[in-house]
């Protein structure tokens, strides 16, 4: 296949599918099940986006592992090569992947799989910022995080002892960047679904498109 951005590669981040384990704040008004089959719709949403045109190999990082039928089908289905998140916690799996591919690709792009608002032109615009010579790529959420990180280099204090899922990550996120002296661009605010709020959001978007 030819990618137009051959030296680049995006990463998405996924857990298994396992009700009771994700998409936990949907949970009571959604059942344990429904939570899981939310789950597995955001995760579709975004490996279609992701692999929609040949921007870049595109790379699914699974977590516990790739054994889950989930996963196996999403390679089936998808132009995704399988890897598996390593580390104690969030931060370092994130370290772990971009300290893994930096070493074959140039450039890195880092996403989840709730983030709908997220769209190709948002990947293709993080691709050409990097190419251009930016350190790194933030998409900044509504809720004070983010839903995208791209790098050209590895940079693991971006991650270490990160207050993930407060609203402190991108404020923290931007003045670590400052100190290591990295030049990051920021793409347009995005939206995420983790509250029953966001989910019902999402269901009248899907609604509109």
């Amino acid at each position: 296949m030819t990618y137009h951005y051959p030296d680049a590669v995006l990463m998405v981040f996924c857990k298994a599918p396992v009700p009771g384990q994700v998409k936990t704040r949907l949970i009571p008004t959604l059942s344990a099940r429904q939570a899981a089959d939310a789950h597995i719709a955001l995760a579709r949403h975004t490996l279609h986006i992701a692999t929609k045109r040949p921007l870049c190999a595109v790379q699914l990082w699974c977590a516990p592992s790739p054994a889950h039928p989930f996963f196996q089908a999403a390679a089936q289905n998808f132009s995704v090569t399988l890897k598996t998140q390593q580390g104690n916690d969030l931060g370092a799996r994130m370290a772990d992947a971009f300290q893994d591919v930096l070493q074959n690709y140039a450039h890195a792009l880092l996403i989840g799989c709730d983030c709908p608002s997220l769209t190709e032109a948002d990947l293709a615009q993080a691709l050409t910022v990097l190419q251009k010579g930016y350190d790194s790529v933030l998409a900044p959420t509504e809720d004070g995080g983010y839903s995208l990180i791209g790098l050209n280099q590895t940079a693991a204090e971006l991650f270490a002892a990160m207050p993930w899922s407060t609203p402190q990550v991108l404020p923290e996120t931007r003045a670590r960047s400052q100190r290591l002296g990295l030049q990051c661009y920021e793409l347009r605010e995005q939206w995420d679904v983790d509250t029953p709020a966001d989910w019902a959001r999402y269901k009248q978007w899907c609604g509109g498109i």
